[in-house]
This record gives structure tokens, C-alpha cells and sequence, in this order.
């Protein structure tokens, strides 16, 4: 890898963690929340104001990083982000929800600009053979930010509330700063290169295949990444600190199989067949959770918990990457940013609906029915037309 490529996908690696932990992070200052006066479902919404932001513009940003570059489009979503956090962090009276509910919602939708344009980069820097392992370091972001944020913020919190808005505005400001300095645009494509991906490729049924399925891969995700550690404590009576160990060691084996499977898909030659034998076996371990929850079998569900935690983080960087080489880099900033509408509205409502259906069903069936999603996602992955588009790729 050459020098100037490493310093792209290092800090445009940096750029998405720092958004991410503004995205994802919020839920971690709930606790201070309500120490603030605040009950549970107001601090719930004010975590849940940067997703509301993300989901209002990331296609807006994805297609101004296909108009104006990667470079400008990510540096200016982290500086609106950091503006906003900043200026609340500035504000001396005492805390408004409202007011910090828009500012969260806004950095949300700054940070948003992160997500199709980082993608975009890779599919100009690198070419067709190792873009599985470069979108791999990239989808790593995700995993990582979250972690930075559950370390930092809670301490941060219990400072001050401001301190910790403040810490993640200067993360933003500072990210901005880096990507200006370091991000370039990939090189110019050949006029005929260019010529030939202008035609929208939502005319074929391909991306919306990959959409819908990457939709329903992301749901199992959240489930686990949202119930592992209740589910240790309910179901099997572990003392929380244990389980909170165990299930960030299951999301650190997440992040490390994001890196394999990108590997395996630049030697396999393919994204969506990995994929679609990545959904068979999410499919499996859920049924196996399903089945030793029922039986009362302790270390075979304990087992398979931690086996979907990390195979249902796995699939979304081949998404990612199949969707930018069949948008093609004249519909890779819309079509990404398609995806990620897509998976974050999937992931948004993924927590509260199933935190009814485990309430109405339990544990066990409420695994069992997870299981059809990844299921239905093995028919959709369009495995088929993947080898046509990748003959014509650069």
C-alpha cells in the first residue's frame, strides 16, 4: 500500500469513528441525563436525536460527495458537527432538552456526511482485489467509535454533562481539521470510465436486492448488540460486570471478523457470495440460541450468543463495497447513502420493537423469529448478477 493511500484510509477511518461515537455515543450519557431531572424516556430521546439526524441527510450527503469530492463534504459534516456541540458546550445556562435535543440532532446530521463519502474512497483508491480488506478497516469504524464512546463518555459525564458534549465537539473540530489536512480525492477516472457509470443503477433490481438484505442482516446485529448483556443477566444470571465484559469481547471479535471477511472477499473475488453464506450461518447460531435457551443449556447459549454477536456484525462492509462498485463513483455517494438510510431505519426501530416481542413471547422464540430474517436475506443477496458488474470494473 502506498503511503499516500494509508493515510487516506487511516484518516478517513478516523473521520467515521468520530462520527460514529457522536451517532451511537449518546446513549452512554443517559445515566447523567437523568441525574439531570430527566426521566427515561426523554433521555431516550435525546440518545436517539443524532439517528434522528443521520437518517434526514445522509442521502443529501452522499450525493454531494458525488457532485463536490469527499475531501469537502467530510470535512465540513464534522465542522457543522463540532460548531453545534461547541456552541452548546458555550451556553452557560442550565440544560434545556430541547435545545440540547436539536443541537444532538444537528451533529447527527453533520456527522452523517462521514458515512458515503469514506466509501467513496475507497472505491477510488483501491482497486477491485483489495477493496474487501480496505472497506473492511473502514467498517471497523463503527465498532470502534461506539468503544471510544463507552469508555470516554460515562467519566467525561460524570464531570459534567457540558464536559462531556464539549470532548466530543473538540473530537469533531479536530477530525475536521485532520481530514482537510491529510484526505485527498482519489484520482481522476478516464473520460470513457467516467462516461460509463453516469446511468443510474437503480434501473436493474441489484442495489435494491443488496439494500433490502443488508436491511434485514442489520436487524439480528442490534439485537444482540442490544440485549446480549440483558439477556445474560435475565436468562442466565450473570452479575452485570461479567456480562458487560463478555459482550464487549464479543463485539471486539465482531470488529476483528469485519477484517477476515473482507480478506476472504478479495480472494473469493466476491462480496455477496460471502455474504449470502455469512446469512446461512447468522441463521444457524440463532437457531441454536433459540434451541439451548429453551432446553436450559447454560454453555451452548452462552456460546451462541457470542457467535451471533460476532457473525451478525460481519456482513455489512461487503454490503458496503458491493453496493459502491455497482453504483460505480459517478452514484457511489447517493447509493451509499441510500444504504445507510436504509440500515440505520432498520436498526432504529430494531431495539424497541423487539424489546416488546421478548416481552410478549420470551428469550428463546423471540431468537427463533430473528432467525427468518437472515433467512429471507439469502434469497435476496443478488449472488447471480454480482459476476457480470465485477467484469466490467475497473
Amino acid at each position: 500500500m502506498s503511503r499516500q493511500r494509508l493515510v487516506v484510509l487511516t484518516s478517513g477511518l478516523v473521520a467515521v469513528t468520530t462520527g460514529c461515537a457522536v451517532q451511537y455515543g449518546a446513549s452512554f450519557l443517559i445515566p447523567e441525563l437523568r441525574a439531570e431531572g430527566l426521566d427515561l424516556a426523554q433521555a431516550g430521546a435525546l440518545a436517539g436525536a443524532p439517528i434522528a439526524g443521520l437518517l434526514a441527510t445522509l442521502y443529501l450527503w452522499g450525493a454531494a460527495a458525488d457532485r463536490w469530492g469527499e475531501r469537502i463534504v467530510m470535512s465540513t459534516g464534522l465542522a457543522i458537527g463540532g460548531v453545534a456541540l461547541l456552541a452548546w458546550f458555550a451556553q452557560p445556562q442550565p440544560l434545556h432538552p430541547l435545545t440540547l435535543a436539536v443541537t444532538l440532532a444537528v451533529a447527527g446530521a453533520g456527522t452523517a456526511a462521514v458515512h458515503a463519502a469514506s466509501g467513496r474512497l475507497v472505491l477510488g483508491w483501491f482497486a477491485p482485489h483489495e477493496r474487501g480488506r480496505a472497506m473492511a478497516v473502514r467498517q471497523t469504524a463503527q465498532p470502534l467509535g461506539v468503544a471510544t464512546a463507552a469508555l470516554v463518555l460515562p467519566p467525561l459525564a460524570n464531570v459534567g454533562l457540558r464536559t462531556a458534549i464539549g470532548a466530543l465537539g473538540a473530537a469533531c473540530a479536530v477530525a475536521a481539521v485532520l481530514t482537510v489536512a491529510l484526505v485527498r480525492d482519489p484520482p481522476p477516472r478516464s473520460a470513457a470510465a467516467g462516461a460509463a457509470d453516469t446511468t443510474s443503477p437503480y434501473r436493474t433490481a441489484m442495489l435494491w436486492r443488496i439494500h433490502a438484505a443488508s436491511s434485514l442482516l442489520v436487524v439480528p446485529q442490534f439485537l444482540t448488540a442490544t440485549y446480549a448483556l440483558v439477556y445474560l443477566v435475565d436468562a442466565q444470571h450473570w452479575a452485570s460486570v461479567p456480562a458487560g465484559r463478555l459482550v464487549a469481547a464479543a463485539q471486539f471479535g465482531g470488529a476483528v471478523n469485519r477484517l477476515v471477511v473482507g480478506w476472504w472477499s478479495d480472494r473469493a473475488g466476491s462480496r455477496l457470495g460471502p455474504m449470502r453464506r455469512l446469512a446461512v450461518g447468522i441463521a444457524a447460531v440463532l437457531g441454536v440460541l433459540a434451541l439451548a435457551t429453551l432446553s436450559g443449556s447454560a454453555v451452548l447459549a452462552v456460546t451462541a450468543l457470542v457467535a451471533a454477536t460476532v457473525l451478525s456484525s460481519s456482513t455489512n462492509g461487503l454490503a458496503f463495497t458491493a453496493v459502491a462498485e455497482r453504483a460505480g463513483s459517478a452514484w457511489a455517494g447517493r447509493a451509499l447513502g441510500v444504504q445507510n438510510t436504509a440500515q440505520n431505519a432498520f436498526a432504529a426501530v430494531t431495539p424497541a420493537a423487539f424489546g416488546a416481542v421478548i416481552g410478549a413471547i420470551g428469550y428463546a422464540s423471540t431468537f427463533g423469529l430473528a432467525l427468518t430474517l437472515p433467512l429471507a436475506a439469502c434469497f435476496l443477496v443478488p449472488v447471480g448478477s454480482e459476476q457480470r458488474v465485477r467484469a466490467q470494473l475497473p
